[in-house]
């Protein structure tokens, strides 16, 4: 194949309005962070270092390089300039001729610059424009004022821009308005054809599958050319006329006996390689074969919402994903790995890419493809109005065009929802909600370009409008309406409730809901200072961006708990608080099954250290939830519900086969003396929510029920387990339990041993090196020994773990 130039590595950054030293930027890579490289700004995630560095989105900003250009690439009749991912208004130059214009992050700029390239050194630079000064000029512009996402971004009128709204900050995030390229520029040599797009269709019939694919190429000219297929190591090929402008050609090509693509815990994840080549270019995918449905059917609880995979019904497991970092030069391909391997760890087998942030590279999605995970993929608009003006409305379909054309084939991908929020936002600020018609006629005509350009690029998939949404054309309260449509549930942070207030909502699909916490000590020392370790110090509330979020941490402490002793405890105690409140909810819906169909908790990851809703701290490290997801997304659950005095225990299973298991029910006293034990013997239905056993409680404080099953499904030992008190966890008397752990070391870790003299509850291990423990934040009872594994990310001698690790329990709190 022809080789292609690419532009990647060391440029020069130049700060062109400022006296700021000129310095290396590594392209990929945004300015911000090559100006922390050399030193010029100070690191924005310490401290409160973020006002220091908020010139740098003011300023105008140069990139450049020199780069040979050889007699064989010039030989070519078209050298195509590629430029993926420019954030955002840039001009590009070639030999200080201007070449290219960019003013959307999500879009795709091609151009053919051979008139522009000379034999032997040639430059390139770009110049880019503070996106502020675009975005107040676009304000200005519009026929009427369109509300932006006041309360979130720090930066005015984003909503006009086409980047990711977050970069102005969020209530979780850091307000940096970065810029620069953040995927590797390319001079592709051409042959009068450029190969743009590769997608398919799949039908199913008895036969097996038969895909329909489509190559999408530019023709600078009439010709004839000859298009190899290649699918399964089986070739294929087709000579065609193309006519000037853009083409596309179509194979059809009969899959017998298809290896099916599931979701992780209901399948495998086969994937056919698929490639094209003509004219000395080609593209490559792995797709998967799969049918995926979106079914919304009147039933006897309103409508449903669930997805069906290969015929069968999908319980959708797993949380929000936020970009990866608010530094784009972090958001690395290892570390955006690790999150989605952490997902799939914590038995989630969907992920929302949330509207505010980017359409995502394409390695995550192939990652997604490998491991199982669906995706739930927005469109890039959030909690803001858009405009409708025919300009933005135009440069937008471009955007969902390319977008869709360029992610199309991957299995993962189950639906294109319209934005995060925009519906429910139109009853948030004041201009619409004076005049709602207005904003809502405004929407529509958004949002039906939307659908409309979905349907045009990709018919295969469901277009569901916005999240939360009851349904199509449905301006409904999708925030408390339960019956219909996905929710997004937010009264219990938001609006104060109790944690019961989760059993009172029966959601088809929650999309969204969460709970906060404070990050572990190790996270809270890259930014603080030990001065700075309280709570209400500036620095802590600095990395808060929830207004008021610390004191609902606080406020909720008071009702649940007694109140921590010291700075780290204070931490400890409200990662338990958020994993007992996330625990609640999706305990209580899955023990709804078949009514909910999905859950997906707000939040997966951070793009700074700061106070959130994620169940993984912007350091890498689980918190307490995210262990606690890994048991109550599990595919067998055992949980207790209880209303009104009245308990009941209900196996949940998403397995497609019944399966036998035996345990014991037993409450204890704090001491860890049986009270009451009561043996086991139950069928845990195939994909089903059944009762096994129910009693009475008052409200005592005496104790607490534990319940353990164990069996065995498909030559794998099963065990689970949960608890349950009565009341508060403020009014119970815990013994103040010993818990005592010897350390072991074992192939690519260490073993724990725990055991300890009375019950202690969320027991948490900890270690200074990165790694993740196989299990935490469990109950240990008396007299038994539980054993965990640490696999350390970095090689660690044991007596390095040893001095490492510390533990804390509820008690050790106060």
């Amino acid at each position: 194949m022809t080789n292609v130039l690419e532009l990647a590595g060391k440029w020069l950054l130049t700060h062109l309005d400022g006296n700021t030293p000129e310095c290396a930027i590594t392209i990929p890579g945004d300015i911000h962070s090559a100006l922390l490289d050399a030193g010029h700004i100070p690191d924005p995630y310490q401290g409160k270092n973020e006002t220091q560095v908020q010139w740098v989105a003011e300023a105008k900003w140069q990139l450049s390089r020199h780069f040979e250009v050889s007699a064989d690439l010039l030989a070519n009749q078209q050298i195509e300039l590629t430029l993926d991912d420019v954030d955002t208004f840039a001009n590009v130059y070639l030999n200080d001729q201007l070449v290219m214009q960019t003013g959307n992050l999500f879009l795709r700029h091609i151009k053919d610059v051979k008139p522009f390239l000379q034999l032997g050194e040639n430059s390139i630079r770009i110049e880019f424009r503070p996106v502020a000064e675009v975005a107040a000029q676009r304000a200005e512009q519009l026929p009427f004022p369109v509300p932006w996402a006041v309360g979130n971004n720090q930066v005015p009128h984003m909503n006009t821009v086409r980047k990711a709204q977050c970069h102005a900050g969020w209530d979780w995030g850091i307000c940096l308005l970065v810029a620069g390229i953040y995927s590797v520029p390319k001079l592709r040599p051409c042959q009068q054809v450029s190969l743009r797009y590769l997608s398919h269709t799949q039908a199913f019939n008895d036969q097996g599958c038969r895909l329909a694919v489509s190559i999408n190429c530019h023709a600078y000219q009439d010709q004839q050319q000859t298009f190899a297929l290649n699918f399964d190591q089986q070739d294929y090929s087709q000579t065609v006329n193309l006519v000037a402008g853009d083409n596309t050609i179509e194979f059809e090509i009969d899959v017998k006996q298809p290896k099916l693509w599931w979701p992780v815990g209901y399948g495998e994840q086969p994937l056919y390689a698929l490639s094209v080549a003509c004219a000395g270019q080609s593209l490559e995918q792995h797709i998967g074969l799969r049918q995926l449905e979106l079914i919304t059917q009147d039933d006897d609880t309103g409508t449903s919402m669930l997805f069906r995979v290969n015929g069968r019904d999908i319980v959708c497991k797993g949380a929000n994903w936020i970009p990866a970092d608010a530094l784009p030069s972090r958001a690395t391909e290892a570390k955006m790995a690790k999150l989605l391997n952490d997902a799939k760890a914590a038995n989630m087998n969907m992920i929302r890419v949330w509207g505010g942030g980017v359409y995502e590279s394409d390695a995550f999605y192939r990652q997604c493809d490998q491991l199982g995970l669906l995706v739930w993929q927005d469109l890039m608009f959030a909690c803001a109005q858009y405009p409708s003006t025919n300009a933005f409305i135009e440069e937008v379909s471009q955007e969902v065009q390319h977008q869709l054309k360029r992610l199309q084939h991957h299995p993962c991908i189950a639906l294109w929802c319209g934005d995060n929020e925009v519906i429910g936002s139109i009853t948030w600020y004041p201009e619409s909600r004076e005049n709602p018609q207005k904003y809502i006629v405004n929407y529509d005509r958004l949002n039906r370009s939307l659908e409309h350009n979905v349907a045009l690029t990709d018919d295969s998939r469901r277009f569901w409008p916005s999240s939360p949404c009851n349904g199509e054309l449905d301006f409904g309260d999708a925030w408390h309406d339960d019956n219909k449509g996905d929710m997004h549930y937010w009264d219990v942070w938001h609006s104060g409730k109790s944690f019961s207030a989760y059993l009172e909502v029966n959601p088809r699909f929650c999309s969204e809901f969460g709970y906060q916490s404070l990050p572990s000590l190790a996270t809270v020392k890259t930014f603080a200072k030990e001065t700075d370790w309280n709570v209400t110090a500036p620095v802590m509330e600095w990395h808060q961006r929830n207004q008021g979020g610390n004191s609902k941490i606080v406020e909720m402490f008071t009702r649940c708990f007694r109140f921590p002793q010291g700075f780290d405890n204070f931490l400890y105690l409200s990662q338990v608080q958020q994993a007992l409140a996330i625990k609640t909810a999706s305990e209580y819906w899955r023990s709804t099954k078949p009514i909910c169909m999905g859950i997906l908790y707000w939040q997966l990851n951070d793009v700074w250290p700061v106070a959130s809703w994620s169940s993984i701290e912007y350091s890498g490290r689980w918190k307490q939830l995210h262990y606690h997801a890994k048991r109550f997304f599990a595919p067998l659950l055992v949980t207790f519900v209880s209303k009104a005095g009245k308990v009941e225990i209900k196996l949940v299973s998403d397995l497609a086969d019944d399966v036998s298991l035996t345990g014991q029910l037993t409450k204890y006293d704090f001491n860890g003396r049986e009270i009451e034990t009561n043996t086991l013997n139950v069928v845990s239905k195939a994909d089903k929510s059944i009762v096994i056993s129910e009693f009475e409680h008052h409200g005592d404080t005496e104790g607490f029920w534990h319940i353990r099953l164990t069996g065995e499904h498909q030559g794998e030992a099963i065990i689970i387990e949960n608890d349950f008190i009565a009341d508060q966890w403020k009014a119970c008397e815990l013994a103040n339990a010993n818990v005592v752990y010897q350390v072991s070391e074992r192939a690519n870790g260490f073993e724990i041993n725990l055991s300890t003299d009375a019950p202690a509850f969320f027991c948490q291990l900890e270690s200074a090196f990165p790694g993740q423990f196989s299990d935490n934040s469990v109950t240990l009872l008396a007299d038994e020994v539980r054993s965990l594994r640490f696999t350390p990310e970095q090689a660690i001698s044991l007596d390095e773990f040893k001095t490492s690790l510390s533990l804390k329990h509820l008690r050790q709190t106060y």
